[in-house]
């Protein structure tokens, strides 16, 4: 369906020509609340409009659902069901990170076709850490076949645990009072980062509960594609429509995720 070298190209050029320029160089007028506790940059608004012309361009008919024009126009939405190619953008994950100086941010990229993920592409600007996966192709970094952690242990796993704000209050009760049960490790508040270092076997689950799909469809079939498995809460696959879902666990293998569901969530 679609060159995913050339995607590639197109999205590492974009970072070296609009991101990296104004990493650690923003204005404060350049930087917006566009919603209580999220912020947008003149770089998230730039990057979106860039990818979503190139990506039509080498797509022809193709759809795009991006975070910054879903939040001007919710209906876009309505898109992700359509018989059409569409391309999830989200321009600068991690955009609190990036508006402070912070260097753990990406761009994610997914191209979905009939509610399955087909492809998806996660950039680390600054530490050039590029996560590719193709459905059916295995998920790849710098020329290196991404693997899962080896499954284990709840209490010997490590990942990191997104319960909090956008949680339900005793979802995110539970979860926090049940934090030993693991081993929970700080939050890189960027999705993309969690995702590549779920992918390259750094950390072993992550659990979140807001799945936004440009937040979530490229790091879930990076995932499954480095043998992963992620399961919404009630067990079933996530895909991109599932975006008023309650949550997304993450595990190395089905076994492990039932294991460290058991241990976080279960009643």
């Amino acid at each position: 369906m679609i060159d995913i070298a050339k995607v590639s190209a197109v999205i590492e050029e974009i970072a070296a020509t609009e991101v990296l320029p104004r990493f650690q160089a923003l204005a404060a007028h350049e930087i917006e609340e566009k919603a209580a506790g999220e912020l947008v940059t003149v770089v998230d608004v730039a990057v979106e409009n860039l990818l979503t012309a190139r990506l039509k361009d080498l797509l022809p008919g193709s759809l795009v659902v991006g975070e910054e024009a879903v939040h001007a126009d919710p209906a876009l939405m309505e898109q992700l069901d359509a018989e059409e190619p569409v391309w999830i953008i989200d321009p600068i994950d991690g955009t609190r990170n990036f508006a402070h100086g912070r260097p753990t941010f990406a761009i994610m990229l997914a191209l979905v076709q009939k509610a399955e993920s087909r492809a998806a592409w996660i950039l680390e600007p600054v530490s050039e850490r590029f996560g590719v996966a193709e459905r059916g192709g295995g998920a790849w970094m710098g020329g290196q076949r991404l693997r899962v952690a080896s499954p284990d242990a709840p209490a010997r796993m490590t990942g990191s645990l997104h319960a909090s704000s956008y949680a339900p209050r005793e979802l995110a009760r539970r979860v926090d009072q049940r934090r030993d049960r693991v081993r929970a490790v700080k939050s890189l508040r960027c999705a993309g980062a969690e995702y590549l270092r779920l992918a390259a076997g750094e950390t072993h689950f992550s659990l979140f509960t807001r799945l936004m799909p440009w937040d979530h469809v490229p790091g879930t079939l990076l995932h499954s594609e480095a043998g992963g498995t992620a399961l919404c809460f009630d067990g079933t696959p996530y895909t991109a429509g599932r975006y008023r879902d309650l949550g997304l666990l993450m595990a190395p293998d089905p076994a492990s995720w039932q294991a460290l569901h058991d241990v976080l969530l279960a009643d």
